[in-house]
């Protein structure tokens, strides 16, 4: 049943990510900036900084703290031995209130690009996001499919006794999608 649910959900984010890559209307560069400033609350939300923070470490919690079992990084990510991030986080979330969340390919960036990005202006965000040297080498249409991934798409869905991120799923991918198909500009 579980790995019914996985197919689903990757299902859904192809199906989305097809939808939100087909021809639009063209957006002036202030319609795109200004879905990118409106993507804010959800890319400063706690369910994207846990991954997304500084240090070497992921973080817990609304209040970010330092992940209790103590877990780093790792060359690749995906933690340093003995404690792999998949040790508890498995390809889905664990049924019970804070229980370890879990999701496919569960892990915080690589070191080479950790793409830390908790306080960050929207500005500094978005030149992050958008330098191919320091975001694993993807253009536009690879953020946006990044979006799409279930991995981030697990904010929606964060597991019993978490907070999803402050807004709908669809309204987010739409946002990427607008400002991602006029080149992503920064502000």
């Amino acid at each position: 049943m579980r790995r019914a649910f996985v197919a689903l959900i990757a299902g859904y984010a192809a199906m989305l990510c097809a939808v939100a890559q087909s021809p639009g209307p063209q957006r002036s560069r202030g319609e795109a900036v200004a879905a990118f400033q409106s993507m804010m609350p959800v890319l400063h939300h706690p369910r994207c900084l846990v991954c997304h923070s500084t240090g070497d470490y992921p973080r817990q919690g609304d209040d970010l703290h330092q992940h209790v079992m103590d877990v780093r990084r790792g060359p690749k990510g995906n933690g340093a031995a003995p404690v792999h991030c998949s040790t508890c986080h498995q390809d889905h979330n664990l049924v019970g209130a804070h229980l370890p969340p879990g999701a496919p390919d569960w892990q915080l960036p690589p070191p080479d690009n950790p793409m830390i990005w908790e306080g960050l202006s929207a500005r500094q965000l978005c030149e992050l996001m958008t330098d191919p040297k320091r975001n694993g080498g993807r253009d536009a249409k690879a953020l946006e499919a990044h979006m799409h991934t279930p991995l981030v798409l697990w904010g929606w869905h964060p597991g019993e006794g978490r907070d999803p991120v402050p807004m709908p799923e669809g309204t987010f991918l739409a946002k990427v999608h607008l400002w991602t198909s006029a080149g992503a500009p920064c502000p």
